[in-house]
């Protein structure tokens, strides 16, 4: 082959439609049975399919979507409005439900819900918008292109430095965008989040539901938030090593059975631990560079639960309607235990200790109100995104089934308290903690950023400052998942910029 590409995720099955269209002959080699990576839909319990790690498609980048013509082989991308309701556990006033909030792209609907709490929110809110708007919209042009070639700008020959020069295009184009806005542009990404929250509004529901956001990623998150694949034979390739030739380049890659796979480069869209510390001869790598990857920041405090459930759960502060139909409020992001700042704060601390959150912060999703195919009539599948669980536990423990079992029914009373009748529409659940996330899916440390999106991981960083272009210290060896720029979220953005690099390379061949 051209290319042999590591790992069918979402970011290597990209990387591979853009060097076929380029004219390389390619292979994808994936371990499991299912393409997707942690983007997979997969049958786990009879009749109720789940988007088993990733839930919500929002950062996919249009470019892509219309390159590949994803529509025609048959995605289908459900639109959301409201996209955000959390309720609170206080009693309602004279019998009334509780309250909640409710957030969506009405903007006069979404200003009278934050009135509930705070009239000053409320005329504030358009003018946050604004404000986030003009920030993201500096950031598309970063994630559509790879990271300034600093090598290419500080070494070699003047050629090279002047070939070099075009890297600098995305960056002066999102420094024309913000123009004047550069100061709160860089606040925002490296101030904490309830910083700039606290400066906007008062109401506590409103800035723990936003603030969620910067939780689930980084601050970055909340700008992200304002923003024909056909599976081969019934069987799969484990990699076990990465092919070195005399020269030191990649010639391929070697299976885990001995089956050798050739090739003129490989792509790895494993995280860069697994790419360096597993895959790749630790002779083929400098000493130092080898330090550096054990440096990397993969904590992760993320479970995902799956369930499957024989009705639609009833949420207190939104009683369903007489005929059962779901409401608006049921496609939203639910934010459970997500009434102040304080209770996230606390959630936070005892995961740092140790110990997984007593009153986690919930994300619920319930994808089958969108797409009923999900679940048998009546049914539905609900998605957990829960913080805060460690990847060992106190005294460095490795979570067993009973700790596990312990967790998720945490996670299912709390959930009870909101929507009563939930515990017992239970029919089937998928428990993955950080540990089971990093052994299903190869995310070390359970990460699904396959790396922290901290800021000292981010852009010329990420995931080294070293391999920030998608080259790596072995000549033909690229990376090409969200362990590298521009990270994580069902983007495809790391796996478009790492094709278009190794296409520009095949060109100098």
């Amino acid at each position: 082959y051209d290319a042999v590409i590591i790992g069918a995720g979402h970011n290597g099955l990209i990387a591979s439609a853009y060097l076929q269209k380029g004219g390389l002959k390619t292979a994808v080699l994936e371990r499991r049975h299912v393409l997707g990576g942690a983007a997979v839909s997969e049958e786990l319990i009879p009749g109720f399919h789940f988007s088993r790690a990733s839930y919500l498609l929002s950062l996919l980048r249009p470019h892509i979507y219309q390159d590949l013509e994803l529509k025609k082989h048959g995605l289908k991308v459900y639109m959301r409005d409201p996209y955000s309701f959390t309720p609170m556990l206080e009693d309602g006033v004279r019998g009334r439900p509780p309250p909640s909030l409710t957030l969506g792209a009405d903007l006069a609907k979404t200003q009278q819900e934050i009135g509930k709490f705070s009239e000053k929110d409320a005329k504030v809110y358009p003018d946050f918008l604004s404000y986030l708007e003009r920030l993201a919209c500096a950031i598309h042009p970063l994630l559509d292109a790879p990271p300034v070639d600093i090598p290419g700008l500080t070494q070699g020959s003047l050629r090279k430095k002047i070939s070099a020069l075009s890297s600098l295009k995305p960056l002066v184009k999102s420094g024309l965008k913000l123009e004047k806005n550069i100061p709160d542009f860089y606040e925002l990404v490296t101030a904490p989040v309830m910083k700039v929250l606290n400066r906007w509004f008062e109401s506590e529901p409103l800035r723990a539901t936003l603030a969620t956001d910067s939780v689930i990623g980084t601050v970055c998150s909340i700008l992200e938030r304002c923003l024909g694949l056909r599976g081969g034979r019934n069987g799969w390739s484990d990699v076990e090593q990465v092919l070195i030739g005399q020269d030191g380049s990649a010639k391929g890659v070697v299976l885990t059975d001995g089956t050798e796979v050739h090739s003129k480069v490989v792509l790895s869209n494993a995280t860069p631990y697994i790419t360096f510390k597993q895959l790749t001869p630790q002779d083929a790598l400098p000493e130092a560079f080898i330090t550096a990857v054990d440096q990397i920041d993969y904590t992760s405090p993320v479970t995902k639960i799956n369930v499957a459930v024989d009705k639609l759960p009833n949420f207190l502060a939104a009683p369903n309607s007489a005929d059962g139909k779901p409401g608006p409020h049921h496609q939203c992001s639910i934010h459970l235990n997500c009434e102040s700042v304080e209770v996230l704060e606390e959630a936070y601390r005892e995961g740092q200790q140790g110990r997984p959150s007593s009153r986690p912060m919930i994300e619920m999703t319930i994808p089958s109100v969108l797409d009923p195919t999900l679940a048998p009539p009546g049914c539905h599948v609900v998605s957990l995104f829960i913080q805060f669980t460690p990847y060992l536990l106190e005294g460095r423990r490795a979570w067993t089934d009973e700790d596990r079992e312990r967790f998720a029914d945490t996670a299912f009373d709390w959930v009870e308290r909101y929507a009563p009748g939930f515990k017992k529409s239970i029919v089937g659940k998928d428990i993955l903690t950080p540990a089971d996330l990093e052994r299903v899916f190869g995310l070390t440390g359970g990460n699904i950023f396959h790396g922290s999106m901290s800021l000292d991981q981010l852009y010329l960083a990420r995931p080294l400052p070293s391999v920030a272009d998608y080259r790596t210290p072995v000549k033909g060896l690229y990376l090409c998942g969200s362990g590298s720029h521009p990270g994580g979220g069902v983007m495809g953005a790391a796996g478009w910029n790492s094709a278009l690099k190794v296409l520009a390379d095949f060109k100098r061949l």
